[in-house]
């Protein structure tokens, strides 16, 4: 609006409504109503009209607004008080429900158990049952449970008695212990965290997905390390999620808590935190899920905008497409895989953490405010509390509720396992359209998720554009209409609004045909804000500075993970001139044509200062070397070129169009190694693959520590006379070399290079014969010459600088598969 006219005649109509709402009872489109008009006002004043009543009227709306939201607070705080007995019904239906199960899996031992549990409960509440209906629904619950376990004690007593054959009884009884139907572990890393792991088979987690795995079922010991040192998170131990876990148990006599104690609580939260509560203490009829929906989820006090916007996108595809996504992840759950409601308090959630799903176990007490609010994300249903418990869950392993923030990538890939791409709008390399064309292409067919972000804003800036600095926002739909190509997104804080291009304000651009087109409705969305709107996608890529998109792995058909530790000591500290002692994979793709291979490396995270201050930048190198080793970062030039960045989580693409074999090496870089660190690295692709870690072949090494000096200062090869002057070292071995690697490092300013000479060989007709090989172009402080297949006999090493009279100290390090014999000639 361009003039302060119009501001004050648009508050006006906006005031209107305002009350009109708040006539009839409608609350919360009432303070969004306040507030658009006191914004209206606000802009008057800002465009020069200067008026102590129009200053009046905006503290008036503020004031009506606060006013009612208050009210709309106390109303949903009263605290729900149980009659005496009822909490302890609820907990003997659910040891019940279980036994049930147990019961129908034949696991006679765990019914029994359970039920008398049940019965026990029962009787103890009926002492403290406020009501004859609740006294009397205990003891037909508790005559029920215990009939039933007779039975089953009588059948196994029973049938002893009966001369029944030994076999037959022995049979029986197996059958009741395990049953066909009851889920039995697999040979998995169960034993992780123990002192000696025993099983070593990789939990069938990608067959899931119809994944096949290309490659070994079994984790090396070096892998059963890794897993087992960072499955401590922030002091706490989060073991693998395997198949025994399904049989966790749920069902407490007293309700349970959780054995880490209560999360450590946030600055804003603990300003108005009262106490925790259960859901029971917060709901007359408190649920698990309601609705699986992403316009009832709802940010609070807690800074992690990116995760609740990852739980909304997962909560959308859940609904669009009828499949367990975010769901799935929650337990218990009833026959028909439904997350259910535990009044006993326990609830299991996978996540997946440092390379492998985890299990992550949790109690019921969320953070409640003085008035009875919520101080933790929630769903606007206020009977369910999935919502709540799935981020108390992912916000422990981050370790509690002063989380310092995360990103949509990051949190998507913990709660779904899809594949994590980070794209920078603000980069100069960012296609535009191409981007575009692959969201609104996947996104329709359930492929991709995506969130965008915003980067730094002033306030000023981001108040005339209703967005919120460096905030995560979650893409809800994305359209192409007469040209025009829009988003759909939504604000986790469930209100504040874009106020640009195609928001509900704007009368320009939502042309009656546009809302038909869209199904839009701009008058009924300005009734009510609750963080959704339309944003045009050149406004977006101007104001947002990144967008996350995370791929279903279904795309792929096989896949295979390595999991590894990078020692701080490996090699340089900078990836400047030498590589060969990064980690390194050989990569070869059986591709018939058209292949899609997408390589993720996942560094494992695990402390929460790591999230604070992250330093540690790693990329994937990839080259065409034929699957060999590499040590020069560019020589050859690497296939893809990675960008180093402090996030979690590398993501590399490549597509193979020609059909054949393709063979690369894989190189994990870091900007600069400071720490050791654990990493996982995953390949999925559309084809067959085999991925493995090149090894160091050779096991025995000579260092030499030398110099070049007055006469020894021979120069290269293209100095004659002075180049016999150089060092001259000698090693024999007395068997053929399966591999040989020398080294020759210098101070980074002086050109090197090495000669090795065969003196006398064994066998000239060998195909691994030579009588001379150099290191290759001289180098500027790094050398390295390997060879492979090296005939027995003798050899000289000379190194020598380009230059003659270059005077310098030296390394000569001299690698082999089996042991040499080296000395110095002269």
């Amino acid at each position: 609006m361009s003039s302060p006219e119009e501001c004050v005649n648009c508050a006006a109509e906006v005031a209107r409504q305002a009350t009109h709402f708040d006539t009839i009872g409608s609350h919360q489109a009432a303070i969004y109503m306040y507030r658009q008009a006191a914004e209206y006002l606000n802009r008057a004043t800002t465009l020069g009209l200067c008026n102590p009543a129009i200053l009046d009227r905006i503290a008036q709306y503020k004031n009506r607004a606060t006013a009612l939201e208050h009210n709309e607070t106390q109303a949903h705080s009263v605290q729900i008080t149980k009659e005496g007995g009822q909490s302890e019904l609820s907990r003997a239906n659910f040891l019940l429900l279980e036994a049930l199960d147990e019961d129908e899996a034949g696991n006679a031992e765990e019914a029994i158990e359970l039920y008398s549990n049940a019965v026990q409960l029962c009787l103890e509440a009926c002492n403290n049952a406020s009501n004859a209906r609740i006294t009397d629904k205990l003891r037909k619950l508790a005559e029920q449970a215990l009939t039933r376990a007779e039975v089953l004690k009588s059948q196994e007593t029973g049938e002893e008695a009966t001369g029944m054959s030994s076999d037959k009884a022995a049979n029986k009884t197996q059958h009741r212990k395990v049953s066909p139907t009851r889920i039995i572990p697999p040979l998995g890393i169960g034993n992780l965290v123990n002192s000696k792991p025993q099983a070593q088979a990789r939990p069938n987690v990608v067959n899931k997905v119809g994944l096949q795995l290309s490659g070994k079922s079994e984790y090396t010991k070096e892998e059963l390390d890794v897993l087992k040192r960072t499955s401590n998170i922030n002091g706490r131990n989060y073991v693998p999620f395997l198949a025994i876990d399904l049989k966790e148990k749920f069902a407490f006599s007293l309700p349970f808590s959780d054995k880490d104690g209560l999360l450590p609580l946030a600055p804003k939260q603990k300003k108005n935190f009262a106490r925790w509560a259960r859901p029971e203490d917060i709901s007359s009829d408190p649920k698990m899920i309601e609705v699986v929906d992403c316009f009832s989820i709802k940010q609070t006090c807690v800074s992690d905008c990116s995760f609740v916007a990852s739980v909304a996108i997962s909560a959308l595809y859940e609904k669009r497409f009828k499949k367990r996504l975010i769901t799935d992840i929650i337990f218990p759950k009833n026959r028909s895989g439904d997350p259910v409601y535990n009044p006993c308090g326990k609830y299991m959630i996978k996540l997946h953490i440092n390379g492998i799903p985890r299990k992550v176990i949790i109690d019921d007490r969320l953070p409640v405010g003085h008035h009875g609010e919520l101080l933790c994300s929630y769903s606007t249903n206020k009977n369910e509390f999935w919502i709540s418990l799935v981020e108390k869950s992912y916000l422990k392993v981050m370790g509690g509720y002063d989380f310092p923030g995360s990103n949509s990538n990051i949190d998507l890939y913990a709660l779904t396992g899809w594949i994590p791409e980070r794209v920078s709008i603000k980069d100069k390399d960012f296609n535009k359209e191409g981007t575009f064309r692959k969201i609104i292409d996947r996104f329709h067919h359930g492929d991709v998720l995506v969130t965008m972000a915003t980067g730094e804003m002033s306030d000023g800036e981001a108040d005339r554009a209703g967005l919120v600095p460096t905030h995560a926002y979650a893409m809800l739909d994305i359209k192409e209409v007469k040209g025009k190509r829009l988003l759909m997104l939504k604000n986790p804080w469930s209100h504040l609004r874009w106020k640009g291009n195609y928001s509900e304000m704007d009368q320009e651009h939502w042309t009656p045909e546009m809302c038909r087109l869209l199904n839009y409705d701009p008058k009924s969305a300005q009734t009510f804000d609750n963080g959704v709107f339309w944003i045009d996608y050149d406004s977006l890529c101007h104001f947002y500075d990144v967008i996350y998109m995370n791929w279903n792995p279904r795309l792929f058909s096989h896949t295979y993970c390595i999991h590894e530790t990078w020692n701080a000591g490996s090699g340089p500290v900078r990836d400047l001139y030498n590589i060969g002692e990064n980690p390194q994979y050989s990569l070869d793709v059986q591709c018939p044509g058209g292949t899609a291979v997408w390589i993720l490396l996942t560094r494992h995270i695990t402390e929460i200062e790591d999230f604070r201050n992250n330093k540690e930048y790693i990329t994937l190198l990839v080259y065409k070397t034929g699957g060999k080793k590499v040590f020069y970062p560019f020589d050859p030039a690497p296939f893809i070129d990675g960008v180093r960045i402090n996030s979690p989580h590398y993501l590399c693409k490549m597509v193979l169009k020609e059909a054949g074999t393709h063979k690369f090496t894989l190189v994990v870089s870091q900007y600069e190694k400071h720490l050791s660190i654990h990493y996982s690295l995953r390949v999925y692709s559309t084809c067959p693959f085999l991925l493995h870690k090149i090894k160091n072949l050779c096991k025995h090494k000579h260092e030499i520590t030398g110099k070049w000096s007055g006469e020894t200062a021979g120069g290269c090869p293209n100095h004659p006379a002075t180049y016999k002057n150089n060092p001259v070292y000698q090693f024999r071995t007395e068997s053929d070399l399966h591999c040989l690697r020398t080294e020759l490092k210098a101070p980074k300013d002086i050109q090197i290079g090495f000669e090795v000479v065969c003196v006398e060989a064994k066998n000239t007709e060998a195909s691994g014969y030579f009588s001379k090989k150099q290191s290759g172009a001289y180098r500027s402080g790094f050398v390295v010459l390997e060879m492979f297949d090296v005939v027995s006999g003798v050899y000289n090493i000379i190194p020598s600088t380009f230059y003659p009279n270059t005077e310098a100290p030296y390394f000569l390090n001299v690698f082999s598969s089996s042991p040499v014999k080296l000395s110095r000639l002269k």
